[in-house]
């Protein structure tokens, strides 16, 4: 009896939550649409530029600038000729294939009416049929293959191409100028002052020589801080002076460069951090200790460098693997943003994924004024919460947040299985992973389909703790996990 009760209870509540996150999304839908021309009135009086947004439809057009778009079957590659050299970026499509609710709902319903039509026709309208539909695709192939043969198309989005004709255009101004929707402030802009084009690094260095390295490597909408204030203080003096540690700030977010004309792709973070911290510190031999977004990075730096990396550890690993007929980019968008208004975790990872504007409106008021929002914070709780969090949180434009979350988290949903496979094939190094049991943004199941890939990594879920008290919180354990984590490495190899 109980046991029916709480299935009647779950099934209403979900039904209750679907119909709610139905209404909300399909007004989102609607005032995304708004903001986007507020925000081209605004960046035309304020800028005196129109500024344009992945709102606008895709289009063929090959651009003057060296660099194109080339997006095929859900799968996008920027072409870049680049000093005779040829490179390719990918781009997620995600960016400028989001469908609104009430278009998707739509398309169901039409596709669901033309199933039911096609089921009540008789078998020889059902044979005529298909003979016309096999005649129709037959011709549409011709078509399209002489199309192919005459030109050279390319499906292109209207505002990429923009931003690579103005990234080219200011090639010799290293220094952009903020938004007038980004935070000014001395530590949002500290980067501007140096010459150098490198990220952000905290980095504790023994005076004596270390043996090993290690990299820790933040996650979304976070920075150094979330392990210079949790982890580092809590190491012992023994892991101090053998190992040289690097904290960094990712592209775009804490103090490190935020470039108004970069598209944040796996290519520009990898280099960022080849640049900042493997080159200039001549790293060799690494540990490399990641959360949530920044698995992603960690897992795609190890094959890169399969030589130097002598143990992994991932925190929250956000990996979906992808059923088959499925078009990747857009199932990893759906399942790390549902568009469901509960829990909040995940209502805020759909704002941040799905609306343009309606984010970059929270990081108008949120971010441009985060010193305020943190002022009030200390108020509110008499100096008695420590606000280092925030710094993640806040100090970050949403350029960088907005394509960051696309090309990293959505757009390497085809590249995980390769790289796991990589890790698991071809590198000897110790494989870890921690997820909080509670934590409501990345599945407990993600950590368990690393493990069926990486048959020897080591899962242990954290009961209580969720994505980001999986660290803070538990600081001192998790440093001591560490440090066993890399002596055994160390021991074994």
């Amino acid at each position: 009896m109980a046991k029916t009760i709480r299935s009647a209870l779950v099934f209403t509540g979900r039904v209750i939550n679907d119909t709610v996150s139905f209404v909300v999304f399909s007004l989102l839908d609607l005032l995304d649409l708004f903001l986007c021309l507020a925000y081209r009135v605004a960046d035309f009086f304020i800028e005196a530029e129109w500024k344009a947004c992945y709102c606008s439809p895709s289009k063929e057009a090959i651009t003057n600038s060296g660099k194109i778009l080339v997006s095929e079957h859900g799968e996008s590659k920027i072409v870049c000729l680049s000093s005779a050299k040829l490179r390719l970026e990918e781009i997620s499509d995600t960016l400028y294939r989001r469908p609104s609710l009430l278009t998707e709902v739509s398309k169901l319903t039409v596709n669901e009416l033309k199933r039911l039509k096609l089921d009540g026709l008789t078998n020889a309208n059902n044979s005529n049929n298909n003979i016309n539909v096999i005649n129709s695709s037959h011709h549409e192939k011709n078509v399209i293959k002489k199309g192919s043969s005459v030109r050279s198309t390319f499906m292109v989005n209207s505002t990429i191409v923009e931003m690579l004709q103005g990234k080219i255009g200011r090639q010799q101004s290293h220094i952009p100028i903020p938004r007038w929707s980004d935070c000014d402030c001395k530590f949002c802009t500290c980067w501007t002052s140096s010459s150098k084009e490198t990220l952000f690094v905290k980095a504790e260095v023994p005076r004596d020589s270390a043996r090993e390295d290690v990299l820790f490597i933040h996650g979304f909408i976070s920075s150094s801080a979330f392990w210079t204030e949790t982890v580092f203080p809590n190491l012992s003096s023994a892991a101090k002076t053998t190992y040289r540690l690097f904290a960094i700030d990712l592209l775009g977010f804490g103090r490190s460069p935020k470039p108004t004309d970069s598209l944040y792709t796996l290519r520009e973070h990898l280099d960022m951090i080849e640049r900042s911290v493997l080159e200039p510190h001549k790293v060799k031999s690494i540990h490399i200790v990641a959360h949530s977004l920044g698995c992603i990075l960690a897992l795609a730096l190890a094959v890169k460098h399969p030589g130097s990396v002598k143990s992994l550890t991932l925190l929250a690993p956000p990996y979906f693997p992808v059923p088959k007929g499925e078009q990747a980019t857009q199932y990893v968008m759906r399942r790390v943003a549902p568009r469901r208004v509960w829990p909040p975790i995940a209502f805020g990872a759909s704002l941040a994924c799905w609306y343009e504007h309606i984010s970059r409106t929270i990081c108008l008021v949120i971010c441009k004024n985060h010193r305020l929002v943190e002022f009030l914070v200390k108020l509110i709780s008499r100096n008695r919460l420590r606000t280092f969090l925030l710094e993640g949180f806040f100090c970050h434009t949403h350029n960088a947040a907005w394509h960051t979350l696309h090309n990293i988290i959505c757009g390497t949903a085809a590249k995980l299985d390769a790289y796991l496979t990589v890790v698991r094939d071809r590198l000897s190094c110790d494989v870890h992973i921690f997820h909080g049991e509670d934590d409501e943004l990345i599945p407990v199941e993600c950590s368990h389909n690393v493990k069926a890939k990486i048959p020897r990594a080591r899962v242990k879920i954290i009961e209580k703790k969720d994505h980001i008290t999986i660290v803070v919180g538990r600081q001192k354990t998790f440093a001591r996990e560490l440090e066993e984590i890399w002596r055994n490495s160390s021991t074994r190899t």
